[in-house]
């Protein structure tokens, strides 16, 4: 193949692009799936379908407080049994699911908050450690590893500050490939997918908006992720959701091209265009070369409601598993789970010594 630059702005074609030439095809990954199952909460499905203008305040705030759980003290009883008979754990299992991906290529996808770093109080400080970041470095030296964040591009790859990484940000809606790394990666051709291009105006109107409706509400904050808009709510007094939740609505009701969604303790302001976490997944292996290939294994490791979009495709399409990072029992898409990022860099590391074992020269 010629190697070359490929600049895509539409939707459409983000998903029939091929977009990135890798010379050396042993570098990635193939799939298979797991059984399970999901029925996701009808109260947040319903917020999700509708445009942000179309909700109601009540089912809003209903929203948050779903997306927004009290711990139980039950909740420890209830992991043992979630993971034993429905997600277990990808670290117990994991000679399982290194079974299932032999004679396959892996491919990483990685959420980035409550992942690779712990949930914060103030998401500009949601760093990740360096122990974390060394992990993750391995795993990209030996599989096509990708970042995929509701943040923005710029955000989430600051943080990770790994050249060799595909980052993926404002959930998809944001892709380009490595800007650097050895010979191999160097020659790759760029991927750019930015399918939102012509909301970004809009974007930017409703975020200065934003920022003056709020303010007088302590603890909210809003963060600009250029393709879509978080709402954080994480530091705001529960009293205080139900004027938090009115003043996005009120907003919202000028701007029918977008939507809300809802994550943990966030609330997410997207363009109408069908595009998230799942497409950005699919877009990726399209562009690695993979997309009418049966010898792939992607594993996408997440915690949020936004990467159930990601484990949903995954299933649909029979290859590779989801993880989902968890302490407490969640209806998911995902085949396994992991309880928080501490064990996600350890089933990272294993899979760097696993790759390493069978290939003790490299």
């Amino acid at each position: 193949m010629t190697n070359q630059n490929m600049v895509i702005s539409d939707a459409k074609s983000c998903f029939t692009a091929i977009a990135v030439a890798m010379s050396d095809s042993t570098m990635f990954p193939q799939t298979v799936s797991q059984n399970g199952y999901l029925s996701r909460k009808k109260l947040l499905k319903k917020l999700e379908s509708t445009c942000g203008n179309g909700a109601r305040i009540n089912a809003l705030l209903d929203s948050m407080r779903a997306s927004s759980p009290t711990r139980r003290a039950s909740d420890t009883k209830d992991q043992s049994s979630w993971t034993q008979f429905h997600r277990p754990s990808a670290l117990t299992m994991f000679d399982e699911i290194m079974n299932a991906s032999k004679g396959k290529q892996i491919v990483v996808f990685l959420d980035y908050d409550g992942t690779l770093s712990p949930i914060v109080e103030d998401p500009d400080r949601a760093f990740m450690t360096n122990e974390m970041r060394e992990a993750v470095k391995g795993v990209a030296k030996f599989f096509p590893t990708a970042i995929v964040s509701g943040r923005s591009r710029a955000k989430v790859s600051s943080f990770v500050r790994l050249s060799e990484l595909y980052y993926a940000g404002s959930h998809g809606m944001d892709i380009r490939g490595p800007t650097k790394g050895d010979k191999q990666r160097r020659e790759n051709r760029t991927v750019i997918c930015q399918p939102a291009r012509e909301f970004l105006s809009t974007i930017n109107e409703v975020y200065k908006t934003l920022i003056e409706k709020i303010k007088h509400i302590p603890g909210a904050k809003v963060e600009n992720n250029k393709f879509c808009l978080s709402v954080h709510y994480r530091c705001v007094e529960e009293k205080n959701w139900g004027e938090l939740g009115d003043q996005v609505k009120s907003i919202m009701k000028g701007y029918q091209q977008l939507r809300l969604t809802q994550g943990r303790k966030v609330i997410e302001i997207r363009p109408t265009i069908k595009w998230d976490k799942g497409n950005a997944l699919e877009f990726l292996l399209e562009s690695l070369g993979y997309a009418e290939s049966n010898d792939i294994f992607p594993i996408y490791i997440g915690d949020d409601r936004t990467d159930e979009d990601a484990f949903k495709v995954l299933r649909r399409k029979g290859q590779g598993l989801g993880i989902l990072v968890s302490k407490a029992p969640k209806e998911t898409y995902a085949s396994y789970s992991l309880k928080e990022p501490s064990e996600v860099m350890d089933f990272l590391t294993r899979l760097v010594g696993w790759k390493q074992s069978q290939y003790p020269c490299c």
